[in-house]
């Protein structure tokens, strides 16, 4: 698998990477994950993303995948400890959480610790970044980062404390291509591309989704009309996948699942590489022309 040298790390970082979201919400058992992210590993992948509020996701890495340690790199979220609904963003909050994230990822120190949507004023105050540089300090992370978007993700890159940014960008998700990352660009940072397949969500094809992620980017879509999600699945899913990795910045792009075998397709869909400049430019004029006001960027 491709890997790309991510930002001003020394990681050079596999384009697809697993996203930890969905084995902890949907309660995936610990034999799946056992099996899911070994495959993982197997196809090449290197980079694993999870959270502190992903509520079992972290222990299911730690305990799959613990012993693989040396094979991929590492990286967390802090912020969210009771919950998505329930920020704290008090420094000894962050980094006793911190503390507990490496306890069930069986690990003495993760390679990035991320601020999970911190806004902007918090990130003015300066305090939540002080705590993730001292949690670099006791070799906790070897570097911070910060994941969100919109106003609190520019000035997390203009202030030049981290490292590295994680932003939605798909398809159906694409402030972020002309906002944060040429920017991100400029100061060299490591860019993970979140949702890159926008929940794939034209699934459903004329019934929306039912969860809120879901349900924006199948409005969305829908107002798109993009020709290549009318076809195979397989083949839509590959199109989609491949932009985001075309997207100029963007140096990994993690997919979640729950499913095995889902990662031997997913790689499977990336093998031809880039997007042609023809279609990619396609998609991103069909954008232009359809985006509206209220299509900001999902948190």
């Amino acid at each position: 698998m491709e890997k790309r040298k991510f930002g001003n790390t020394d990681m050079y970082v596999s384009v697809l990477g697993f996203g930890g979201s969905e084995i902890g919400y949907e309660g995936t058992t610990p034999r799946d994950a056992e099996t899911l992210l070994n495959e993982g590993l197997d196809a090449g992948i290197n980079v694993i993303d999870t959270a502190e509020c992903y509520v079992t996701s972290e222990q299911l890495i730690g305990g799959a995948i613990g012993h693989r340690r040396k094979e991929y790199f590492l990286f967390t979220k802090c912020g969210h400890e009771r919950g998505w609904s329930n920020p704290d963003w008090r420094p000894e909050s962050l980094l006793r959480s911190i503390e507990r994230s490496l306890k069930r990822l069986k690990t003495d120190c993760v390679d990035l610790v991320q601020l999970h949507s911190c806004s902007e004023t918090e990130l003015r105050n300066g305090a939540v970044i002080e705590a993730l540089k001292q949690a670099k300090s006791r070799g906790h992370t070897r570097y911070i980062g910060y994941s969100g978007d919109g106003r609190a993700a520019l000035y997390a890159i203009d202030c030049g404390a981290f490292d590295t940014l994680q932003t939605s960008v798909s398809i159906a998700e694409q402030e972020a291509v002309e906002s944060t990352l040429p920017r991100a660009r400029e100061r060299n940072l490591g860019v993970i591309a979140k949702r890159p397949l926008a929940n794939v969500a034209w699934h459903n094809g004329s019934h929306a989704p039912d969860n809120s992620y879901g349900y924006t980017y199948w409005t969305r879509l829908q107002k798109l009309q993009y020709d290549f999600l009318t076809g195979d699945l397989s083949a839509s899913v590959a199109t989609a996948l491949r932009f985001t990795l075309t997207v100029p910045g963007v140096h990994t792009a993690i997919v979640g699942t729950g499913k095995v075998g889902r990662f031997r397709e997913n790689t499977a869909s990336i093998k031809a590489g880039r997007l042609p400049d023809e279609l990619y430019e396609n998609i991103r004029e069909r954008w232009r022309r359809a985006v509206q006001r209220s299509w900001t960027a999902q948190t």
